[in-house]
């Protein structure tokens, strides 16, 4: 009798169990690295870092965040009008805590490393969208489409 075959196959089996194993370990390690990052970040923006453990109510909360209106959550629900939305969300984000677009796209491409960067890091929440509120040159900072305003003639 030939067993070579069998025991091929067996190997085979325990090698993508051993590979699956690790790969829902890794994707979870992943996962808690972000989240934690995430609940910092909520943390030092002032609001419940248990708000990151929640899919749609993180979205609201980091609206909150970057001083957006509340329809923004709806914006980021629509299929493909949710890309946009989210990116500009994520800029926001990181021009609320003194970042530049680099940073943006980190936390875009790398959330599992940007999030505890920015949650962990020395960087400190400068208040809603920093840099419009700071220097109010796109407006209303809580305009939707952040539009050019006309200064108001007394």
């Amino acid at each position: 009798m030939d067993y070579t075959e069998q025991y091929s196959e067996s190997s085979l089996q325990a090698l993508l169990g051993v590979w699956l194993v690790f790969m829902i370990l890794f994707s979870l390690a992943i996962s808690v690295i972000t989240i934690a990052g995430m609940w910092k970040t909520f943390t030092k923006a002032g609001k419940p870092g248990w708000a990151a453990l929640i899919p749609i109510y993180n979205v609201y909360v980091m609206i909150q965040i970057v001083g957006k209106p509340d329809i923004w959550l709806l914006w980021c629900l629509i299929p493909c009008v949710n890309i946009v939305f989210t990116i500009w969300l994520q800029n926001l984000l990181s021009k609320s805590f003194g970042k530049e677009e680099g940073f943006t796209l980190g936390l875009i491409l790398f959330p599992f490393i940007f999030y505890p960067i920015l949650g962990f890091g020395s960087a400190k929440y400068l208040g809603p969208s920093a840099e419009e509120a700071r220097n109010m040159r796109f407006g209303n900072p809580n305009d939707p489409f952040n539009q050019q305003q006309p200064p108001h003639q007394f």
